[in-house]
């Protein structure tokens, strides 16, 4: 067997692990749907009315709560890799002809299958809500794109934090930096009616360009940034991988 086919055999024996884990895990699983779901009717139903966006506010708000919902669920991995580490699990498959890196790779994966579930239960929710999504099958693949290369960014991103934190207690906190992240952005209201001090940062950090990209796609409101989007992504998950990968050799020494 060559080196090659062993090593896509190991990634899908441990892809299998993790998804099965996430499975079992009911309680995130439905924190992770639920919450992005109960903010988005907040929003809507108690906010919506006093917030003017040029449009219906539900076809504003739901790009940015299925940001919401990708980036817990993606933030989730930080804790499944902080609790591998904490458990002397990779001990265990140092042990075994496997490759013990794909763990990491397990978890990630795992959490873009868990994330395109909730995605499209947040999206069927919104469409009860009265989304009324404008996207042509062209412009869906590109949304769906944009959105898998972002949660691909922050899984690679959150196995970088657990591998840090060491534990899950500790891990579990990069999961309110994530949260918070599109409070501070274009996700539920227009970044120019945020404080001077805030714009700034606001138009300056990942979560806009990928709202404003998928808003575009979406309801074909102008103001995308599909190149902001895509270079943020790219560049969130070579950060993830080669920090997730050095640490995991330093670690594992």
């Amino acid at each position: 067997m060559s080196a090659i086919t062993h090593a896509l055999q190991d990634n899908a024996t441990l892809i299998g692990r993790s998804v099965r884990a996430s499975a079992r895990d009911v309680e995130s699983i439905l924190v992770s749907v639920l919450l992005p779901i109960m903010l988005m009717c907040t929003f809507v139903w108690v906010f919506g009315g006093a917030l003017d966006t040029g449009g219906e506010y539900v076809d504003y708000i739901v790009p940015g709560a299925i940001l919401l919902c990708a980036g817990y669920g993606a933030a989730q991995t930080a804790v499944a890799v902080a609790g591998d580490m904490s458990r002397g699990i990779i001990d265990r498959f140092r042990t075994m002809p496997i490759s013990a890196f794909a763990v990491v790779n397990g978890h990630v994966v795992a959490s873009l299958a868990r994330n395109a579930v909730a995605t499209l239960l947040v999206v069927g929710v919104a469409l009860l809500l009265g989304f009324g999504p404008t996207a042509t099958a062209g412009e869906w693949l590109a949304a769906a794109g944009v959105l898998g290369l972002y949660v691909l960014a922050i899984s690679w991103v959150s196995a970088l934090m657990g591998l840090l934190a060491g534990t899950p207690e500790a891990a579990s906190g990069f999961t309110f930096l994530v949260l918070f992240l599109p409070y501070i952005s274009s996700a539920f209201v227009p970044t120019e009616t945020l404080p001077g001090w805030l714009q700034g940062f606001a138009g300056h950090q990942p979560v806009t360009p990928v709202t404003n990209t998928l808003r575009e796609l979406m309801v074909g409101t102008p103001g995308g940034e599909p190149w902001a989007a895509v270079l943020w992504g790219l560049g969130l998950t070579l950060l993830g991988v080669a920090g997730a990968a050095a640490l995991f050799r330093r670690k594992g020494r």
